[in-house]
């Protein structure tokens, strides 16, 4: 239930009939829910084979390209709106992916899990990596290769020139605007190049 409302809440801040570029789109849920509800168009980025085949399966036109070479074929702000959820995390060259997002969209929307929730702070006082819905895996096996925080991103914004227009955090299915570093799981970005 709170995985549909954050879905929601994300999506309700991409402006209805935008274009929309989906990079780490997975099997295509969100673009295709942009689509069927807000008049929204676009492409979603994969690189998985199973997450092209069920992005197509649902309709969404997608591209397979490996993140990490970058946005080179489109152009500046070929899109209205770009969105990395839960993708940042993944990336090795994570400060030149957000520069390519605010490169070629208006409007960046990113979410990924915040290391600085509460409950991994705990768990990093006793000696343990944090295993939480947010960070499902253990350390051994994560395919996260990047741990961030709240914090940690409004610092990353700035250094490369970006104002955000809107942020705040996601503990389940819930908005989070006081404390999200602390209080979220999840931290939501939405941003502007200056």
């Amino acid at each position: 239930m709170s995985e549909r409302r954050d879905l929601d809440i994300i999506t309700s801040l991409v402006p209805r009939g935008s274009r929309v570029l989906d990079l780490g789109c997975g099997n295509g849920e969100v673009l295709a829910h942009l689509t069927q509800h807000h008049g929204c168009s676009g492409y979603g980025i994969e690189i998985a084979d199973e997450g092209v085949l069920a992005s197509t399966q649902r309709g969404v036109n997608v591209i397979q390209l490996n993140l990490e070479e970058g946005l080179a074929l489109f152009d500046d702000h070929s899109f209205d709106v770009v969105l990395q959820l839960d993708t940042l995390q993944h990336l090795r060259n994570t400060e030149k992916m957000l520069q390519e997002t605010a490169r070629v969209g208006r409007i960046g929307i990113v979410s990924f899990p915040n290391f600085a929730h509460w409950p991994n702070r705990i768990s990093i006082a006793t000696g343990r990596m944090p295993v939480t819905r947010a960070l499902p895996y253990e350390w051994y096996d994560t395919p996260n290769i990047r741990q961030t925080t709240f914090a940690d991103f409004e610092v990353l914004a700035r250094k490369n020139g970006l104002d955000i227009l809107e942020s705040f955090g996601l503990q389940a299915g819930r908005v989070v605007r006081r404390k999200p570093n602390l209080m979220a799981s999840v931290a939501v970005f939405k941003f502007q190049r200056a």
